[in-house]
C-alpha cells in the first residue's frame, strides 16, 4: 500500500505525503506551487475560470482532457499529468499557438476568465482533428466569459485547432507517457491514518474489504458534486475512497443486447456507446454539464448520489437498467427504479457500493424520446426531465416505460399514464390527451427556483405529446429547436 500520490508537473514526477483528503487540485496549484494563472471563479465547477489540463494514458496513448481545477480532489490526480496556462509557454519562444491566437483576434478583455478558455482550447488542439464551430461551442460550454463575447475566442479556436498539435507537449509525448507508465504501479493508495485519510484502491476486492471497514467514508469518482460539498458547502470530509483506480470499474462494455458501465467510467468515456442506443441519448448526456464536468462526472455517481434531478436515472430507467451493487463478497442486482426509495434514500445498506449498471439496447419494435427542460441549454440542472420507450406494432403502443427526473422525490416512472398507453393508436390523436391528463395522479410536483408545480405538470404533458407525435411518425413541422432528430 503505497502513502503518497505521484502525479506529473512540467515533465517531472512529483510524490506528497501530506495531502489531505479535502484538498482540491487549485489550493495545491496556487497556494502550494504559486501557480496562480489558474484563477477561482465560482468554486462550484460552472465559470470554467479554473480549466487545467489532465493527462492520462488510456490504451497506450496519451490524451489530455479539459478539467475543473476547483473540484477536482488533489488526491484524485494520482498518475496524472496536470498542465495548467503558466506552463504553456515555457521553454519556447513566444506564445502558446492557442495563446498567440487569442492575442491575435482580441479574444481577451479582462482576462480573468481566459486562463481557463485557454486550457480548454488547449485540450481541443490537442484533440488530433480539426476542430469545427460545433466543436468549438461545445467545448466552451463550461467557460463563461462576461465582456469578450464568444465570436472572437471562437475564431482564434477555429485559426489554432487545426488538429495538428506542434508544441514542446507534443514533442515530448513519449516521454511524458513513460514517466506516467513509471509512476503507475498498480498499489492501493492510502493517505492518512484511520481517523481521516484519502484512500484509491487499485482493486474491486480492495475496494469492497476498504469500504466495508470504513462504511462511514464518502466515495468519490469524479467529485463533481462532492466538490460542491467541500467548497461550497465547507463539510470537512474526513474519509474519502476515490473509485478511479480501481481496475476495470471504468469500462464500458458492448455486449449486444446491452451495454454494461463500470461505476467509474465517466460521461466522456460512455457516450459514444450510449449513442448507439438512440441520439436522445447522446444528446441529453452531451448537455450533462459542460465538457470539464463530463470529462471528470460518472454516471454511477448520478446515480449513486441519489438526487431527484439526476439527468441519467429518469433516462436509464425508461431503458429498462438495471443496478449492480456490492459489499464484501456479495453482489446483487436490483432493477434501477428500486434503487431509489425516497428523497436523500437509497436501497443500499452501509458499506455497499454501487460496481456497474446495466442498460439494454432497443428491439425493433421499440421507440426511445427523451427530452430536458432548463432554463439555460447548456450547462444547466433540470427542471424537468422526461423519458419515454414504447413498444409499438402498427401503430399499436403495447408496453410502454414512462419517467421523470424533477416531479418528485426521487427519478420516478408514470404507472397509470402507462397503463394509459397501453393499446394507444398512434394516430389517434385524441387519445393522447387522455393518456397525458394521467400524469396528475402520477406526479405532484413542487415549486422551487427552477420552475412551478404548475409549469412543471404543463411541460411533463407537452414532451408526452411531443414524444407521441415523434413516435407517430406524422409528417409535420420540426418538433426540436436544435433539429439533431429532424420530423420526417
Amino acid at each position: 500500500m503505497r502513502q503518497s500520490i505521484k502525479f506529473v508537473r512540467d515533465g517531472k514526477a512529483v510524490e506528497l505525503t501530506d495531502v489531505g483528503p479535502n484538498e482540491t487540485l487549485l489550493d495545491y496549484l496556487r497556494l502550494r506551487e504559486g501557480s496562480c494563472g489558474t484563477k477561482e471563479g465560482c468554486g462550484e465547477g460552472d465559470c470554467g475560470a479554473c480549466t487545467v489540463a489532465v493527462g492520462s494514458v488510456n490504451n497506450g496513448k496519451l490524451e489530455y482532457q479539459a478539467v475543473n481545477s476547483c473540484i477536482q480532489l488533489l488526491g484524485m490526480l494520482d498518475g496524472k499529468e496536470v498542465i495548467t496556462v503558466d506552463d504553456l509557454s515555457k521553454g519556447q519562444e513566444g506564445m502558446h499557438p492557442v495563446q498567440d491566437a487569442m492575442l491575435k483576434h482580441h479574444g481577451s478583455q479582462c482576462g480573468f476568465c481566459t486562463p481557463g478558455i485557454v486550457m480548454s482550447l488547449f485540450t481541443l488542439y490537442h484533440a488530433e482533428k480539426a476542430a469545427d464551430r460545433n466543436s468549438i461551442n461545445n467545448q466552451l460550454a463550461g467557460n463563461l466569459c462576461r465582456c469578450t463575447g464568444y465570436r472572437p475566442i471562437i475564431d482564434a479556436a477555429l485559426e489554432s485547432c487545426t488538429g495538428s498539435a506542434e508544441d514542446r507537449f507534443a514533442e515530448n509525448l513519449e516521454a511524458t507517457t513513460t514517466l506516467l507508465n513509471n509512476i503507475d504501479d498498480g498499489e492501493d493508495l492510502f493517505v492518512g491514518n484511520e481517523i481521516s485519510f484519502f484512500a484509491a484502491p487499485a482493486s474491486i476486492n480492495s475496494l469492497a474489504t476498504l469500504y466495508e471497514t470504513h462504511s462511514d467514508a464518502v466515495i468519490v469518482a469524479g467529485a463533481t458534486d462532492v466538490g460542491l460539498w467541500i467548497t461550497k458547502q465547507l463539510r470537512d470530509l474526513p474519509k474519502i475512497i476515490h473509485l478511479g483506480r480501481v481496475e476495470g470499474l471504468d469500462l464500458v462494455e458492448d455486449k449486444g443486447d446491452e451495454i454494461v458501465i463500470g461505476a467509474s467510467a465517466t460521461y466522456a468515456q460512455a457516450i459514444d456507446s450510449l449513442a448507439t442506443i438512440d441520439p436522445d441519448v447522446a444528446e441529453i448526456i452531451r448537455r450533462i454539464g459542460s465538457t470539464q464536468v463530463r470529462a471528470s462526472g460518472t454516471i454511477g455517481g448520478n446515480i449513486a448520489n441519489g438526487s431527484p434531478i439526476g439527468d441519467s436515472p429518469p433516462l436509464l430507467i425508461a431503458l429498462g437498467a438495471k443496478l449492480t451493487l456490492q459489499k464484501g463478497n456479495k453482489i446483487r442486482e436490483i432493477e434501477l427504479e428500486d434503487f431509489f426509495v425516497d428523497y436523500g434514500k437509497q436501497d443500499r445498506v452501509a458499506g455497499e457500493f454501487v460496481s456497474q449498471v446495466r442498460i439494454p439496447k432497443l428491439a425493433s419494435n421499440q421507440t426511445l424520446r427523451s427530452y430536458k427542460i432548463s432554463k439555460r441549454f447548456d450547462q444547466d440542472i433540470s427542471a424537468a426531465l422526461a423519458a419515454f420507450r414504447f413498444s409499438h406494432e402498427n401503430g399499436i403502443i403495447s408496453e410502454a416505460r414512462v419517467a421523470y427526473g424533477g416531479m418528485a422525490a426521487t427519478p420516478k416512472r408514470a404507472p397509470e399514464t402507462e397503463k394509459m398507453l397501453i393499446g394507444l393508436n398512434l394516430n389517434n390523436f385524441d387519445d393522447w390527451q387522455k393518456a397525458a391528463s394521467a400524469l396528475e395522479v402520477d406526479f405532484k410536483p413542487m415549486s422551487d427556483m427552477r420552475a412551478s408545480a404548475e409549469y412543471r405538470m404543463d411541460a411533463a404533458k407537452g414532451l408526452l405529446i411531443k414524444a407521441l407525435h415523434e413516435a407517430s411518425g406524422t409528417p409535420t413541422t420540426n418538433t426540436r429547436v436544435i433539429g439533431i432528430r429532424e420530423a420526417v
